[in-house]
């Protein structure tokens, strides 16, 4: 029993040596400002990662600041003139290109044409047609075609069509869709199909929005005709196309003159 209580007594006396030099210690480092240095050195790591986790690519200040700089930015871009840094760009490809194939010209034309600002805002399908009549008249083979000498010699004129093909669409839909064609029966490669689309809520109902991307990378700019160009420039600026008419039909003359036979 003495025994034990010995034990328990010396125990208690080295907890309390213990505590007292603990206290001693942290009161020392409390005077010297160590306890505060390092209290601060961790409080300043706790808010830089506070702050890092903020500022992070999905933080929340991130976020704001990105926000932020699309409001400003964007608007201003969208309406930037463009127009003089494109004349600037042509004259260094001019100068880059203006030795080489004949193809790498075609692409630096078209590339030039489609960076150009479509100022039309609305164009009439009629308009578009005969836009597109004008190119098969240049552009349209004229192999196979019989020659006519009455004028002078012309090859026969070809038939050419615009047709509005419209989809089916459910009544649940909030947009209307339609394909206008334009189609030679000579010439296939005169074709084209223009997609067309519509919310079912503008007041404009006779007005249609133009869908039309043939480049898929920079090489295919060399294979880009002008009516093409037209079309993505129209699609680009978000020109409204007009369905004043739905429905033609002309016989075109090619403008290619043959040259005369007579037997």
């Amino acid at each position: 029993m003495l025994v034990c209580a010995g034990l328990n007594y010396l125990c208690g006396v080295k907890i309390n040596m213990l505590e007292n030099s603990i206290k001693d210690v942290i009161g020392k480092k409390l005077e010297d400002g160590t306890i505060e240095k390092l209290v601060a050195e961790q409080l300043e790591k706790g808010v830089l990662n506070a702050l890092d986790s903020l500022f992070r690519s999905y933080g929340d200040v991130t976020k704001v600041i990105e926000d932020k700089i699309k409001s400003v930015m964007v608007p201003y871009l969208e309406g930037y003139d463009y127009s003089k840094y494109i004349v600037k760009l042509d004259s260094v490809l001019v100068e880059v290109l203006e030795n080489c194939a004949l193809d790498n010209k075609k692409m630096l034309t078209n590339f030039k044409e489609l960076m150009l600002p479509e100022e039309r805002k609305t164009i009439k399908a009629s308009e578009l047609y005969d836009i597109w009549c004008k190119y098969v008249a240049k552009e349209v083979e004229t192999n196979g075609l019989e020659i006519d000498y009455d004028d002078g010699p012309t090859y026969t004129p070809v038939e050419v069509t615009l047709n509005v093909d419209y989809d089916n669409d459910r009544s649940w839909s909030s947009f209307n869709y339609a394909t206008l064609v334009f189609e030679c029966e000579h010439d296939e490669e005169m074709n084209f199909a223009i997609r067309l689309n519509r919310w079912t809520g503008d007041k404009e109902e006779d007005q249609w929005g133009i869908g039309y991307d043939k480049v898929k990378d920079i090489a295919s700019l060399r294979r880009l005709n002008d009516f093409e160009i037209l079309l993505m420039r129209l699609d680009q600026a978000g020109t409204k196309l007009i369905m004043d008419t739905d429905s033609e039909s002309d016989e075109i003359t090619p403008e290619e003159e043959p040259e005369a036979t007579y037997e």
